[in-house]
């Protein structure tokens, strides 16, 4: 069998080999609908029934068996002319009743541009960015615009297309690269004059280059699109207006708003997670304002042109967090972010020391903000003592800052310090005496701990869930007595009537229940957590948010037992309470693993690619904690390696790989053990799959987590199909899981695992990751999808369900 290749962007083109097949060749129409459909399908397969009813929607269901034939002979003799050619690149797999598309290799643009989209979003590289935007060759089949099968994918892959350039000019914008900002973002608001996000952008970064006139034109061209559209306001949104007015009654652009617009560009790449575009941002700012020159090469530390001072402290302290920030996210290591974030330390605190001697009239309010901004820089001295590796320092450090953010800063000031001082307390490996003592110690809470503090606090609770630090498996590890822990929060909790902490604690429960396998007794727990959560939002700006880690167990919990209408209403309750809140880059990688673990489970890996993008697309723009979304990686790797896509596979096996070399747990080794079988399984190496799938079913087992351990010996037992001397062994291991999967309740996997019969060999695309063969079911080409590739929850309204009590023994 020869290569294949097939174009769809900017128009429909197919080589064998050597040989472009002639346009007037496809003129049959329904053989070249068959083949685009067949290379959009993922896995590059479709059921027979659903090609019929894609390509002939007009008839009766079960109708057109002998149209769909007459256009596989007919697209069969256009890629093979020669009758005598021993393989088809059109086959028929009679196992499922399918048509696959298939090549030696296989090579279609659109999977070619969505796994660049994929490995820019997780490089945040903007060289990977172009890499991904020059594949983009044009809109999907602009000859087949009106075919239903081809609409809403079209308009997926143009909405992908779009945020990547828009992406692509936040990266560079942070970076000072305005001309190239600039251009990407042109590109963006000519192919979609009403993208307000591109034309938003675009004008700030005309403002920043001082580039008056095209700022004012821009919103002028915005606004007459948006005009004269049907159904949409004449009126850009409130920030476009913002800077619109700000720039027609100003004077210089870049003197007057360009410290204030580099800041609030750092401010947007730190939320993204872009640490190192927020730390240039910030160089930037402090450049726009600075009078004196620096004092040191690449850190500015002259006056500001600010009455007191505190804005140099404020931007040197956010500049330090930043470059901090790239530590905890795992993108430079400790060492580094140390040097970087030092001088900014110093300069804030030299900076700060020069904010007296101002009129007395002034003279108070100065001295709350300067104390204000004093407890901030703490704060950040804490977290760099803290990585510094002088945990102890950093926890006194942290301690005075709470005291100063107590006093005289504001709420989102103490969360911030109560953060520092958790991670401290983490960093020595108190970090259950410190959750205590925020309850009911000096510094504690009782009207409940704000929402950033709920946040951390459900990150750090993975660490003692997932047992990480010496002792794992052996009766020592933090992921023993756990349950116990969390069952004396929670009295605690109730009896300081600490709402928010109470809930926390319910959530810890309720998790530490389901992974330990204790699934009578979890929902309940979570259940009652998320209920409390939304209880105590009362209006309160992040209250209901907290309730997202809750949403997410329920529905990894649902998915595993094979409820998928119930994992999808999990899914869409934790989806929108982590909306816009702290917890989002900790939880949102978490909700879409779910989603990829039960399409996974019902047997439709590209659905479960799908919710894996979905992820991206949210990191991208809100940023990811690696360790929150370390669960992601190896449905991932199996989704993809299902789909035969081995450099998909390799891309969440090496993102599991880093985490487990940081957190160093058995429960995340065995993540990274399980996404490296997958990818063996989809390189063909059955026997080191098999392996690999066995030592992540040990490192499950020391993890205390019954169900992930059987998981992988059913994988193991699978992905080992044909390797010479194992039956008896899997014979074993297919009963011992099987015996796990019935006491939980797991249906579908306890249906496979019996049903399963080891694989005779892999290169099919078909379940070359799973624990048994996937079938690629979907509901059309590509199954549902939203724009961006996003994954659709089925439409279903979330159940009346009663609180369920946990029973007396919890």
């Amino acid at each position: 069998m020869r290569e294949l290749r097939v174009r769809l962007l900017g128009g429909f083109r197919v080589r064998v080999g050597p040989r472009e097949t002639a346009a007037d060749a496809w003129r049959p129409r329904k053989a070249r609908h068959l083949v685009e459909l067949l290379a959009l399908a993922p896995g590059h397969r479709l059921h027979r029934h659903r090609v019929r009813d894609a390509l002939w929607p007009e008839l009766p269901p079960g109708d057109g068996a002998d149209r769909l034939q007459q256009a596989l002979d007919e697209a069969r003799r256009i890629l093979a002319p020669d009758p005598a050619a021993p393989h088809h690149h059109l086959e028929h797999v009679e196992a499922d009743d399918s048509l696959a598309l298939r090549g030696a290799p296989l090579l279609v643009d659109v999977d070619a541009f969505e796994s660049a989209a994929l490995h820019a979003r997780r490089s945040r590289d903007p060289a990977a960015y172009e890499r991904a935007v020059a594949h983009y060759g044009g809109d999907l089949l602009p000859g087949d615009q009106y075919e239903q099968w081809a609409v809403e994918r079209e308009r997926a892959l143009h909405a992908e297309y779009l945020a990547l350039l828009v992406e692509l000019g936040a990266l560079r914008e942070a970076r000072a690269d305005l001309d190239g900002a600039a251009a990407v973002l042109r590109r963006a608001v000519l192919a979609d004059p009403l993208h307000e996000d591109a034309s938003r952008a675009l004008m700030r970064v005309d403002a920043l280059a001082g580039r008056r006139l095209e700022v004012l034109s821009e919103y002028g061209r915005l606004a007459a699109a948006l005009d004269g559209t049907p159904g949409r306001s004449g009126a850009p949104g409130p920030a476009a207006r913002r800077l619109r007015e700000q720039v027609r009654t100003g004077g210089d652009v870049r003197a007057e708003l360009g410290g204030e617009l580099w800041e609030h560009v750092g401010d947007l790449r730190l939320a993204a997670g872009d640490t190192v575009g927020a730390a240039t941002a910030y160089g930037s700012a402090l450049a726009a304002g600075v009078v004196d020159l620096p004092a040191s090469p690449g850190v500015l530390t002259g006056r500001i042109a600010d009455d007191t001072g505190l804005r140099a402290v404020r931007l040197h302290r956010k500049a330090a967090t930043a470059r901090l920030a790239g530590e905890a996210a795992g993108a430079c290591p400790a060492g580094e972010a140390v040097t970087a974030a030092e001088p900014h330390l110093d300069a804030a605190g030299a900076a700060l020391a020069r904010t007296g001697g101002h009129p007395a009239e002034t003279g108070r309010l100065l001295a709350v903000r300067a104390d204000c901004e004093t407890g901030r820089l703490l704060a950040v001295r804490a977290d760099w003592l803290r990585v510094s590796g002088r945990a102890e320092e950093a926890r006194h450090a942290a301690e005075a800052g709470l005291h100063l953010a107590q006093e005289h800063g504001t709420a989102e000031d103490v969360a911030a310090a109560r953060e520092v001082l958790a991670l401290a307390h983490h960093t020595l490996g108190s970090w259950r005496e410190g959750l205590r003592s925020e309850v009911d110690g000096p510094t504690a809470a009782p009207d409940a701990p704000p929402a950033g503090f709920t946040a951390l606090h459900h990150c750090l609770g993975q660490y003692e869930l997932y047992g990480d630090g010496p002792g794992d498996g052996s009766g020592d590890g933090p992921a023993d007595g756990i349950e116990e822990y969390a069952r004396q929060l929670l009295d605690l909790a109730g009896a300081r009537g600490a709402r928010r902490a109470e809930a926390f604690a319910w959530c810890l429960l309720g998790e530490a229940l389901l992974l330990h396998g204790h699934w009578d007794q979890a929902p309940g727990c979570l259940e009652r957590s998320a209920h409390l959560a939304e209880e105590d939002a009362g209006g309160e700006e992040f209250g209901g948010h907290c309730a997202a880690p809750a949403w997410q167990r329920l529905a990894e919990y649902a998915a595993a037992r094979g409820d998928s209408a119930e994992a999808a209403a999990c899914l869409r309750r934790g989806l929108a309470a982590a909306e816009g809140s702290p917890l989002a880059r900790h939880t949102v990688g978490r909700l879409w693993a779910a989603a990829a673990l039960d399409a996974v489970e019902r047997g439709e890996p590209g659905e479960a690619v799908r919710a894996v993008r979905a992820a991206s697309v949210a990191a991208a723009r809100r940023g990811e904690c690696p360790t929150c979304t370390a669960p992601l990686h190896p449905v991932a790797a199996e989704a993809c390696a299902a789909l035969g896509d081995a450099d998909g596979a390799a891309e969440y096996a090496g993102a599991a790989q880093r985490v487990a070399a940081r957190a160093g747990s058995p429960a995340w080794r065995a993540m990274a053990q399980s996404a490296l079988g997958s990818l063996a399984s989809a390189r063909g190496d059955a026997a080191g799959a098999r392996a690999l799938h066995l030592a992540a079913a040990g490192l499950y087992a020391r993890a205390r987590q019954p169900y992930w351990t059987a998981r992988a010996q059913a994988q193991a037992v699978v992905a080992g199909g044909g390797v010479p001397g194992v039956a008896a062994e899997d014979h074993r291991l297919r009963a011992e899981a099987a015996a796990v999967f019935e006491r939980l309740g797991a249906r579908r996997a306890l249906a496979r695992i019996r049903a399963a019969q080891p694989a005779a060999g892999r290169g099919d695309g078909g379940g070359a990751g799973g624990a048994v063969r996937c079938r690629a079911r979907t509901g059309g080409p590509g199954g549902p999808g939203g724009p961006g590739g996003v994954l659709l929850l089925p439409a279903r309204p979330s159940p009346d369900r009663r609180t369920r009590r946990p029973r007396g023994d919890v």
